[in-house]
């Protein structure tokens, strides 16, 4: 009896030290695992603010009128401001009297018979109609054509990684806004995005390539990181903003240097990847997020040498399945420095054919002067 009563009281005291040091245990900050990492007020409120950063955003690409410019009749025209020169010119019969005019600070001109006409937030176009009008208390029927000579209102700041290129204005800098503006568009017209790492013009300096997928953006005060890769390559216009009076862009530098590959078509997540974390085909894939569902994963391509000789690539072919399904590791081909590795929608036929439809994307990465030249008043570049 005496030995049961014993093992009872043992028992007990067993339970009575657990609960004790489980309730010590519930009442040290941080011990359960419930309050390990942010509240879920916090998670969230990150959420929901990520939401609205990312609606803001989209709005942003979605326009029709800024300061920049407004929609009349359908097609986006310049809105005069101060600082401007503008052209006008009044015609009587073949001649021509052409007059050239700074707009005011006060967003006024002077002309002809008229002092102080207000011109800043109006197009051109609806200047010329004010002038008109005005002019008739005078003229019969009178002829005026008024046009921007300098656009000097309205600019934006571009920094970091940008294209020095030999000709036309280029780089970093004070970009004027003359027209409806996309950001890409004025990246692309101002030498494009560097993509490869080169020697800068100081001895041992290494030029490093630019982030395309945490682009930096201000307006107005607030950041926003845009993804210039779905812009540029799945035709995602919501992150090809249009831009505003004193918006500020960065495209940052790639945290590392390094050989790099380039992984495009239906991947999850396009863009310029290191050579050592994607040795081979598997490995890219792998660091491009794997392939959509809409992939053909026989027919991948492999561009090699178009940064050397682009009348003469070399184009080898790759089929995954071959390497998931049946370990056929001869497909899963090493990668070289300036490898671009596209994997496709459809099945590729005709190779010159293919070849043709990717010179655009070779020249944006590799010679982004020519690409500028030829391909930059496109909305956006997508490989068929």
């Amino acid at each position: 009896m005496v030995s049961k009563m014993r093992d009872i009281f043992l028992v007990l005291s067993m339970g009575m030290f657990i609960l004790f040091f489980s309730a010590c245990a519930s009442m040290v900050k941080g011990i359960p695992v419930k309050e390990f990492g942010p509240p879920r007020a916090a998670i969230d409120e990150d959420e929901r603010r990520q939401k609205e950063i990312a609606e803001e955003i989209i709005k942003m690409s979605q326009v029709r009128e800024n300061s920049v410019f407004t929609e009349k009749r359908g097609v986006p025209e310049y809105k005069i401001g101060p600082g401007d020169v503008l052209t006008i010119t009044f015609w009587d019969g073949p001649k021509s009297t052409p007059f050239t005019t700074t707009v005011r600070p006060d967003g006024k001109i002077s002309y002809s018979y008229f002092d102080d006409i207000p011109v800043a937030g109006h197009t051109a176009y609806e200047v010329d109609e004010i002038l008109t009008d005005a002019m008739k208390k005078y003229i019969r029927k009178p002829r005026i054509d008024v046009v921007v000579k300098e656009f000097k209102s309205k600019s934006v700041l571009l920094s970091g990684q940008i294209n020095q290129l030999q000709t036309g204005i280029s780089g970093p800098g004070k970009y004027p806004l003359k027209e409806k503006t996309r950001i890409l568009d004025l990246i692309i017209m101002a030498g494009g995005p560097i993509l490869t790492a080169s020697q800068g013009s100081v001895v041992g300096q290494v030029i490093g390539s630019a982030d395309l997928r945490h682009v930096e953006f201000v307006r107005k005060g607030a950041k926003y990181t845009l993804n210039l890769y779905r812009a540029m390559f799945k035709g995602d216009m919501s992150q090809n903003i249009v831009l505003d009076d004193g918006d500020i862009i960065t495209l940052p530098e790639l945290p590392t240097f390094g050989e790099r590959i380039y992984v495009f078509g239906e991947v999850n997540d396009q863009g310029l990847y290191r050579l050592k974390d994607s040795p081979d085909l598997l490995a890219a894939i792998s660091q491009a997020g794997g392939t959509t569902t809409v992939a053909v994963d026989s027919d991948i391509k492999i561009i090699r040498g178009y940064g050397e000789k682009p009348e003469k690539p070399i184009i080898l072919s790759a089929n995954l399945d071959q390497i998931l399904k049946k370990g056929d590791l001869a497909q899963n081909i090493s990668l070289k420095d300036g490898d671009v590795v596209y994997v496709p929608r459809t099945a590729i036929g005709d190779i010159n054919q293919f070849i043709a439809n990717t010179v655009p994307l070779l020249d944006y990465l590799f010679y982004p002067g020519r690409y500028r030249d030829k391909y930059w008043q496109t909305q956006r570049l997508r490989i068929k």
